[in-house]
């Protein structure tokens, strides 16, 4: 697999997809994801897997909870307007504690907006998106080479934490082309969820744990259990009992809680020595990258921080940076998202800027660079 290879990010999403062992895809088509879907279809039943497409994007989530009940590692992929009708039944995995991966290529919004062009305006529908309390794992490529990395966390995460978890890309890396060297399989570590111990005679599906993560066993393998939407005791089954909804809600949230620090990861650069840093992600990064260099040939001390898993937060980390520089920018293309959680870390010690775009064009280089030099 090392051999270099010209890709596009929806094309690295389907590799890594396979190679982390997805099995089983049902999607609806819509741009700009729909390369997923098309080379899903061709791919999948050559390895044993399962394409199937769905009549809408609500159906999807629910063929993909239903194939992952049955053991299969599944996953979806869609755009904004798909995206929001899988909200419901998201929710039904995150409380059955399903896992399966949600591919999110973001376009310019809302309603059917700018079907073919680029936008980051989906980044707190994906913490928010459904009613009541979760916590999320969203990951956030910036290249080609990182979609196929990403994927692989992304289904890794999900069989660990028994959860749904979302790749938000954007139309730029998900359409880019660029030249990728995929690593060997035998260097790439692929995850499989906790099962219950052998000979087990009573299997409670959501029993309380010390990592907060219960084991599930698959449908067919001899434990009938019980799935539902409705909050639930350690059996599965419905509860009224406070005591119980207190248990299963507190370790929904905790089984994230307790890990983040595992899960959390940023990229640094040169924010050793910055006055000024830029927060940013997605493609997006790259312009920030490329200002950043530019800046510091000019002798301006400026650095990158980069989310690659944008939630949960990197809360402290963000706190930490505002605690060494003298003001923080944040560029992305929506009307300011992200940038009220890096103030809601940094107030009181430093100013937080942005520089956004929502015409569906990419926010460039000297964009960021006019930011610079304007609070330099």
């Amino acid at each position: 697999m090392s051999k270099a290879r010209i890709m596009s990010g929806n094309e690295a999403v389907v590799e890594g997809a396979l190679v982390a062992g997805v099995r089983f895809f049902g999607g609806y088509p819509i741009t700009p994801s729909s390369e997923i879907a098309e080379v899903l279809s061709r791919l999948l039943p050559q390895v044993g897997g399962k394409f199937i497409q769905m009549e809408d994007e609500l159906s999807s989530v629910g063929a993909i909870v239903g194939a992952s009940l049955a053991g299969i590692k599944s996953m979806t992929a869609t755009s904004g307007p798909g995206f929001s009708l899988m909200q419901e039944n998201m929710g039904l995995a995150f409380m059955a504690e399903v896992p399966c991966v949600i591919v999110d290529v973001q376009r310019g919004g809302p309603s059917t907006g700018l079907p073919t062009k680029v936008s980051q305006s989906d980044v707190m529908q994906v913490r928010w998106g459904r009613h009541g309390d979760q916590n999320v794992i969203a990951l956030v490529p910036s290249s080609v080479r990182e979609s196929f990395d990403l994927i692989i966390d992304c289904v890794n995460l999900a069989e660990e934490y028994r959860m749904p978890v979302v790749l938000l890309l954007d139309e730029v890396i998900s359409h880019m082309r660029e030249k990728v060297i995929l690593p060997e399989k035998d260097e790439i570590k692929v995850i499989e969820r906790k099962k219950p111990p052998k000979g087990q005679e009573k299997y409670f599906p959501y029993e309380i744990t010390e990592d907060a993560i219960p084991p599930m066993a698959n449908f067919g393998e001899g434990y009938r259990y019980h799935v539902t939407g409705l909050t639930h005791d350690e059996t599965g089954f419905p509860t009224s009992d406070p005591e119980k909804i207190n248990q299963v809600m507190r370790r929904l949230y905790q089984k994230i809680e307790k890990h983040k620090e595992e899960i959390i990861k940023v990229e640094e650069k040169y924010t050793e020595d910055a006055e000024i840093a830029i927060f940013a992600y997605g493609s997006v990064a790259r312009s920030a990258y490329s200002a950043v260099k530019e800046a510091r040939e000019k002798g301006i001390k400026v650095g990158l921080m980069r989310p690659i898993i944008l939630w949960p937060f990197p809360y402290k980390k963000v706190s930490d940076l505002a605690n060494k520089v003298k003001r923080i920018i944040v560029p992305e293309m929506n009307m300011g998202q992200i940038i009220a959680e890096v103030k809601k870390v940094s107030f009181g010690k430093v100013k937080v800027e942005g520089v956004n775009r929502i015409d569906g064009e990419l926010i460039t280089p000297s964009e960021i660079m006019a930011k610079i030099e304007e609070v330099s």
